[in-house]
């Protein structure tokens, strides 16, 4: 009789294990995809290296030392960030030089000088409804705040406003998001693929003024060692700089969820080191300039499916400020 009640007792746990893994099972087949899931999916399982586009020439951003041919900078550290929730390792990161028109189509130059197809894009890459719309450009959640602003050589008068440069020599980034407000401000204006050639026209004499992200300008005027100016022109428009991972949207969404920890997790500080490291020593070449947010803008988490055994983090309120580090 007892042996008859344990294997009874036995036969109704099997009952319930099998009952728990079968709708266990429905709900994780029917469910979102996993972390692990999506690495597959975005085909990084078995590869040795994460290729990121970077711009190579502005200070503070992302600057490659000539002598060494390292990258630092804010976008450097961002992609760093990324990169290790993706599972690569500092020396597993190869950082390609990008110009700004090759940002959307994700083409960056190897050492060789030929043209290579990057796993994400870091370098500046603003939002825009037509980027958004565009089905070969996957933007991320913005990871940086800024706004457009002009510097010129020192001594310039005040510049408030893009409607003092009509019919002034301006130079911009031949297919940035600052290029529109110009021309419409009728502005003489003369676009490249990179901000350095801008800036050594300006402290030549070619421009009266250059115009694009504080974020990007003011790296070049700490360095100027006071030769430019700048100036906050007022505008009300934010300029929010995204990652781009192209066609991959499961690369995309583990992107997200690389934003997402560290803006909703208190104890990841590695946003707000990048921006300390960074930008804040800008501050006091650019005074009364707003160079970019000193907050990560908020990140909603992904649609992913979260194991019981695998550590989750809160999701906070976007209306809300970032929480603090506890203690």
């Amino acid at each position: 009789m007892r042996r008859f009640r344990t294997a009874r007792l036995l036969a109704w746990l099997v009952a319930i294990v099998a009952a728990v893994v079968a709708g266990g099972w429905i709900v994780f087949s029917n469910g979102p995809p996993s972390e692990a899931e999506l690495r597959e999916q975005a085909r990084l399982i078995g590869k040795d290296r994460l290729r990121v586009g970077v711009k190579h020439d502005t200070p503070g951003i992302a600057l490659r030392d000539a002598a060494t041919g390292k990258f630092k900078g804010f976008d450097i550290e961002i992609a760093y960030l990324i990169a290790a929730d993706l599972g690569f390792l500092p020396d597993q990161v190869e950082f390609l030089s990008i110009e700004t028109e090759d940002r959307a189509r994700m083409r960056a130059k190897d050492r060789n000088g030929a043209f290579v197809t990057v796993d994400l894009v870091v370098a500046t890459f603003s939002v825009t409804d037509d980027r958004t719309k565009d089905t070969s450009v996957g933007l991320s959640t913005p990871y940086l705040e800024t706004e457009q602003s002009v510097i010129t050589r020192a001594g310039h008068p005040p510049v408030t406003s893009l409607s003092q440069l009509r019919g002034k020599q301006v130079c911009t980034l031949g297919t940035s998001t600052s290029s529109g407000p110009l021309k419409d401000a009728r502005a003489e204006v003369t676009g490249v693929n990179q901000i350095k050639q801008c800036v050594d026209g300006l402290l030549g004499g070619t421009y009266e003024a250059v115009s694009t992200d504080a974020g990007i300008l003011a790296g070049f005027v700490t360095a100027s060692d006071g030769k430019l100016l700048h100036h906050d022109i007022g505008l009300e428009t934010r300029e929010k700089w995204a990652v781009n991972t192209g066609t991959n949207t499961a690369l995309g969404t583990l992107v997200e969820l690389a934003l997402h920890r560290s803006y909703a997790d208190p104890q990841d500080r590695r946003w707000e080191e990048a921006y300390q490291a960074n930008i804040t020593p800008l501050v006091a070449t650019n005074p009364d300039v707003d160079i970019a947010a000193e907050q990560q803008p908020c990140v909603n988490a992904p649609d992913v499916r979260r194991l019981p055994w695998e550590r989750g983090i809160s999701t906070p309120d976007c209306q809300r400020p970032r929480p603090g580090p506890a203690g």
